[in-house]
């Protein structure tokens, strides 16, 4: 749907009396990658087809092309050299055009930048064979799946091409085309991850990318994948066999890269989910639109993409949300320092649960818990990550070994140190009153206030506890907000959400991050209109009929959006075509409630430590500017002892939230780290230019 792409795919361009042009339809001209591209040559009515001429170099491709039975001349070119082709085209009694396509090693990069290395191959665990290089790539395979006609065979069953069943069940789309529910999976290799396509296929009928098979709708489900991780793998893509979506009439597809917790760069799953668009425009046929899926970090992935790489995804649920991977990570190591605080640094000062909950933000430091036991240990640089023991990193015994952080898996975003090669670290806690709304709100003492914020401390590039508060690198802090990496949905407004979650407010996966994620929308877009929440009693995520509703619901409102072929901005159709039932909202029983009030009552959400410590609802702020302390700002009174503990707990000042965190600045979508770390706007997408006939 998305300019950024590719040509909106939703209306085939005219031709008219307009100059020949070249539109390459796969992707980006200079996004290509794998050696092939889908293209469209957009003649003048008077130009005959036939005698158009297409060269790439020295090569003649024009056998490439031909007018198609939807009535567009189209064609795929193959072999495309690595790194510039110009495409020249020309017809008789017209100016010709000339696009340069960039293409790009099938094994990536393309804009996430310099590789990780070592990265480990589990193609053979996939049923794909040995990889052939060292970017793990593999021949693709494809199996065919069947559904039974019989009560008794449930589920999708294996099928052979060349040994048809008896039973094969029919299937209607929702297109209303009736076709055997024969089901084909896609497995192959793209940008050193393993991607599936499912999709309805008849193997007894042609399928070109200009004519799909009628059991296609041309709608793509994209689930992401959940958890954060940083393995230095292959990994293993999440399942496509979904019976349903299949049964509908939807291609589903993904790539192990999309599932964050083998993987969790957004910028690689971005590029991942990138390529294999690609691919599906090449092989299957042009998209009308892509749903994202997804829990947890599953919706990190859909979130993330669709903000900084928008037309990527033109929908999504994310369901068990968090906003964006560094501001959870910055709530990870605030739960770690506050619960080594309490419990071994001054606990007689913190026997109270209401006390040290209040200070953490959440209902309960059961959260903060939940996430010391889940993710604590995936800050420790030399905890395995799939690398063998003798690559780790060990601080004396293999200092230049493979480190296992966020940072260092963001390296060629974030850049590394000069003094040792770590990658640059974002985290700061500089100036954050921990316990500020719970201490002026007269739920904590002011000796507990004070002897919080002396003693909590930070931690160093190693993630070992350090006396000190820890500086975040400026560089990198500025990176994440100009990439879109720290999400400020400021290109969210031009997708619809629908945001599902259970009730898990004892556990890492707590509300407020759907709120939070709202309050970023409205601090971008003036609104969040185009942003739902659904939530339910049920743990963790909604029961599966809200799930259903919710995806009919989206689907809907993207059908409308792309019936609307007026000239008015996406955000505007976005809004002008938001279904009347995707407003907030939330399950008590069998009900759907929209009132507000209700549903808070009902579902209550809290907050997370940066809040409590005054932050706002956003909780956006990585790195806080500072102002001097001010004795009059507080609403309970210090000794003087006291107020001089607090002048040596913060010696620069304490944080000032009536400005904008420290680098932060709307984000820039496409940003390309190809270039190196720090990264650049990817600009306009090339387009075709005339020459003389």
């Amino acid at each position: 749907m998305s300019a950024a792409i590719v040509a909106n795919a939703w209306s085939p361009p005219a031709g008219g009396n307009e100059p020949l042009r070249i539109e390459v339809l796969s992707n980006r001209a200079d996004l290509v990658s794998g050696g092939d591209a889908l293209v469209e040559i957009v003649l003048p009515d008077t130009a005959d087809a036939s005698r158009l001429r297409a060269t790439i170099g020295q090569r003649d491709v024009s056998e490439d092309f031909a007018r198609r039975p939807n009535g567009r001349v189209m064609g795929l070119l193959t072999d495309l050299d690595e790194g510039d082709n110009e495409l020249r085209v020309q017809v008789p009694g017209a100016e010709g055009a000339r696009i340069t396509i960039t293409n790009h090693p099938i094994g990536g990069p393309v804009i996430s930048g310099e590789q990780l290395q070592p990265w480990f191959c589990t193609t053979e665990e996939h049923a794909l064979g040995e990889p052939v290089d060292d970017r793990c790539n593999a021949p693709t395979t494809y199996d065919f799946f069947y559904r039974s006609t019989s009560p008794i065979r449930p589920g999708l069953r294996p099928y052979d091409p060349d040994n048809p069943p008896s039973d094969v069940a029919m299937t209607t789309t929702d297109q209303g085309e009736q076709v055997p529910f024969i089901v084909r999976r896609e497995r192959g290799t793209a940008n050193r991850g393993i991607f599936d396509i499912a999709v309805l296929h008849d193997p007894s009928q042609p399928w070109e990318p200009w004519a799909p098979q009628r059991g296609w709708n041309r709608k793509i489900v994209y689930p992401y994948g959940a958890s954060c991780g940083t393995e230095y793998t292959q990994g293993s893509p999440s399942g496509v066999l979904d019976q349903d979506k299949l049964g509908q009439g939807f291609a589903v597809a993904n790539s192990s890269l999309n599932v964050l917790g083998d993987q969790c760069n957004t910028v690689i799953s971005a590029e991942a989910a990138m390529m294999l668009r690609e691919r599906i425009v090449e092989q299957y046929g042009e998209i009308r639109y892509t749903i994202g899926s997804g829990c947890s970090g599953g919706a990190i992935g859909q979130l993330m993409v669709a903000n900084a790489y928008p037309g990527l995804v033109d929908g999504i649920q994310p369901n068990c949300s968090f906003e964006d991977n560094w501001t959870t990570g910055a709530e990870v190591v605030d739960c770690h320092l506050l619960l080594d605080y309490f419990a071994n640094t001054s606990p007689h000062l913190w026997a109270v649960e209401q006390q040290r909950s209040a200070v953490t933000g959440h209902a309960s430091t059961s959260a903060c818990v939940a996430w010391e036991i889940l993710f604590a240990d995936r800050s420790d640089p030399g905890r395995g990550c799939g690398v063998p023991e003798e690559q780790r990193y060990h601080p004396d015994a293999n200092p230049g070994g493979v480190r296992c952080t966020l940072p260092d898996y963001y390296a060629a975003v974030l850049g590394k140190r000069s003094e040792d090669g770590f990658a640059r670290s974002p985290f700061d806690n500089v100036g954050w009153q921990y316990g500020l709304s719970a201490l002026q709100s007269g739920l904590i003492t002011a000796e507990q206030f004070v002897d919080l914020n002396e003693k909590v401390g930070g931690v160093d590039i190693d993630f070992n506890s350090a006396e000190e508060r820890t500086t975040g690198d400026l560089s990198a802090i500025e990176t994440l907000h100009r990439s879109g990496q720290v999400n400020d949905g400021r290109q969210l407004d031009r997708v619809p959400i629908i945001d599902l979650r259970g009730s898990s407010n004892f556990e890492i996966h707590t509300d407020y991050h759907s709120w939070s994620m709202k309050e970023r929308l409205k601090k971008a877009n003036g609104h969040a209109d185009n942003h739902a929440v659904w939530s339910a009693h049920t743990p963790l995520v909604v029961p599966p009929s809200v799930a259903d509703e919710s995806f009919a619901t989206l689907d809907r409102w993207l059908a409308d959006i792309e019936a609307d072929t007026g000239d008015d901005p996406l955000e505007v159709k976005v809004l002008r075509h938001r279904p009347q039932g995707a407003v907030d909202a939330c399950y008590l029983g069998t009900r759907k409630v929209t009132d507000a009030t209700a549903c808070r009552a009902a579902l209550p959400y809290f907050a997370a430590p940066r809040i409590a410590a005054g932050g706002p609802q956003t909780n956006d702020v990585l790195k806080c500017h500072l102002k001097p302390l001010d004795r009059a700002a507080y609403r309970v009174t210090f000794t003087d002892a006291q107020w001089g503990r607090l002048r040596t707990a913060f010696p620069d000042g304490v944080c000032d939230f009536g400005r904008p965190g420290v680098g932060q600045a709307p984000s820039t979508p496409w940003m390309t780290f190809a270039e190196g770390p720090g990264g650049q706007p990817l600009g306009p997408p090339p387009t075709s230019q005339p020459f003389g006939s």
